[in-house]
């Protein structure tokens, strides 16, 4: 949300831009502020149906007033808070993941003036943004959770692992949050040592690029060089070389010749 509303503000020059995510079912709270000039809207609680925010994520699509004192179609709970930051003209987009509200974004003027064309749609791309970020989240979240069921005595669950391990490195890049980022890693290295099968000695002896490990854990998991760009969002071409540079440094000749090796050099579950 913080770099949401930074975008926001440096696309559009808006003055203001504000945000929260889903407190509980029935609130969004205010946490996040750019460009404010008092703390009045920080920790706001807004609940579904009021103010213009309220509205949005009722309707759950973008809503706009140009002037928010005088505003008709909104009520106005929050207008002690609006007044005391000076704002007028403010629009307000809804963070929607599978169809439930996750949170509000604010863009804002502090002058009673149509928001125009090219804002309205810069404060819904960055919904938008806020919105990608929160699946990647939770599908994080989701593969964190495969791989911390038990799998020993359970030869078809490595499969599975795999997979997970597969889909938790090709997620790490997009990951902004760091601890979460972090998390992630921890979560692959372990995952690649679980087996119990890999030479240590071939461990300290091979040491791949972070992207190289990438490919192959697609590989791995039965992925073509198309799908595997696909999923890593890279070029072909780019996960070809990727595959050749691993490929060389493990002394493999062949994609599953690579694969057994990081395996055992601890590289790949």
């Amino acid at each position: 949300m913080r770099a949401a509303l930074l975008t926001l503000r440096r696309a559009t020059g808006l003055p203001v831009a504000f945000g929260g995510m889903l407190h509980d079912t029935r609130q969004v709270r205010i946490a996040e502020l750019n460009g404010t000039a008092t703390g009045a809207l920080r920790g706001l609680a807004i609940c579904i149906g009021n103010g213009l925010g309220g509205k949005s994520i009722a309707l759950q699509r973008p809503c706009a007033v140009t002037d928010y004192r005088q505003a008709r179609h909104i009520t106005h709970e929050y207008d002690a808070a609006v007044a005391a930051e000076g704002l007028r003209s403010v629009v307000a987009v809804p963070v929607i993941v599978r169809r439930r509200v996750r949170g509000v974004l604010y863009g804002a003027l502090r002058d009673p003036l149509p928001m125009g064309e090219r804002a309205f749609d810069a404060a819904v791309a960055a919904a938008r943004d806020v919105e990608q970020a929160l699946v990647v989240r939770d599908e994080v979240q989701r593969l964190l959770a495969v791989t911390r069921e038990p799998v020993y005595g359970r030869p078809e669950a490595w499969e599975e692992v795999r997979e997970a391990h597969s889909e938790l490195r090709a997620l790490a890049p997009r990951i902004v949050d760091a601890g979460l980022r972090d998390e992630l890693h921890a979560v692959c290295g372990r995952l690649a040592g679980a087996g119990g099968r890999h030479d240590h000695r071939e461990q300290r002896a091979v040491t791949l690029a972070p992207r190289e490990v990438d490919v192959l854990a697609c590989v791995a998991a039965g992925s073509t060089n198309a799908a595997a760009a696909e999923r890593l969002g890279l070029r072909p071409e780019t996960v070809k070389g990727y595959l050749r540079a691993a490929m060389r440094k493990l002394g493999a000749h062949t994609r599953l010749e690579a694969v057994v090796a990081a395996r055992r050099a601890g590289l790949l579950p």
